[in-house]
């Protein structure tokens, strides 16, 4: 059994760490609550924005796609992965990591994959690989749909001049505080509608539908890419905020454990302190 000084230094380590996992939670709860009113505000508006996009699409002709819509022969695939640029949140960025990797061996062997990393974490996971093309790390510095525009901007040039393919993006979507699901959604080309869409409104079109759907798009991209980011961002702090909850109960629950172990180890101490005192004192009166 460890001396009664080792274990009061584990108590004192376990102890210092407990706060400092405690704070750590607090400080992610308290982002978190921003972060969810962020996406939860933003979900109505995309997905409107592709409702809209997907009913003036589906009345267009086959022939007057749009440049963003054109299917290629996959020889070169383009994958986002978004992470984030601090770690101690679980299995938050492991499991994009993993899923890119998945996406790399098996569903995209045969073809030539190179990744743009959002977020430090995917940068340093595949850099090594030599397959990332850009760093994308520093938008969680300023946060907003500017700066994102301009990343999707990029994506969106490099297919319609011919470097990749196809486009996809992977991410932890925002279920809940303790829920994340890991989303692979294809950017580009743009995903023909599924099924049959209303179109029975009688609407009057200035400019032309064509005109509008061209506009649409880019900003629809854009839209895309943003909410993905903004998806990962209040899933990170959810899943900082579970694993740090984690690890104070896990720390209560050690230094609990210590605590009892010292006030055993204390005891046998006593104990054999009384035990050498009785001795003596028998020795000396016999």
């Amino acid at each position: 059994m460890a001396n009664l000084k080792e274990i009061r230094n584990r108590i004192a380590s376990v102890s210092s760490t407990m706060q400092i996992t405690s704070a750590m939670k607090m400080v992610s709860a308290a982002k978190l609550k921003k972060a969810q009113d962020a996406i939860t505000a933003m979900r109505p508006y995309a997905n409107k924005l592709t409702e809209l996009l997907q009913s003036l699409s589906a009345t267009l002709d086959a022939d007057s796609g749009s440049k963003f819509s054109t299917q290629r022969e996959i020889k070169k695939v383009l994958i986002v992965a978004i992470t984030s640029n601090r770690g101690l949140a679980g299995a938050f960025n492991s499991n994009i990591i993993k899923e890119v990797n998945r996406l790399t061996t098996k569903t995209y062997a045969n073809q030539e994959v190179s990744y743009v990393a959002i977020g430090k974490k995917a940068n340093d996971a595949f850099k090594k690989s030599n397959r990332v093309i850009a760093n994308e790390s520093a938008i969680y510095e300023d946060l907003n749909f500017e700066n994102v525009a301009e990343i999707a901007k990029m994506l969106m040039d490099k297919f319609v001049f011919g470097e990749f393919d196809k486009i996809e993006i992977v991410y932890n979507k925002f279920k809940n505080a303790a829920t994340q699901e890991i989303m692979v959604e294809q950017f580009l080309p743009i995903v023909p509608v599924a099924g049959s869409v209303n179109t029975n409104a009688d609407y009057l079109f200035e400019p032309s539908k064509l005109e509008i759907v061209e506009q649409l798009i880019p900003k629809s991209l854009k839209t895309q890419l943003y909410k993905a980011i903004r998806d990962s961002f209040a899933s990170e702090h959810g899943a900082r905020m579970t694993a740090m909850h984690k690890a104070t109960d896990n720390a209560t629950e050690l230094r609990d454990q210590l605590k009892l172990t010292y006030n055993k180890a204390r005891q046998a101490a006593i104990t054999n302190e009384i035990l050498e005192i009785v001795g003596g004192a028998e020795a000396l009166s016999s």
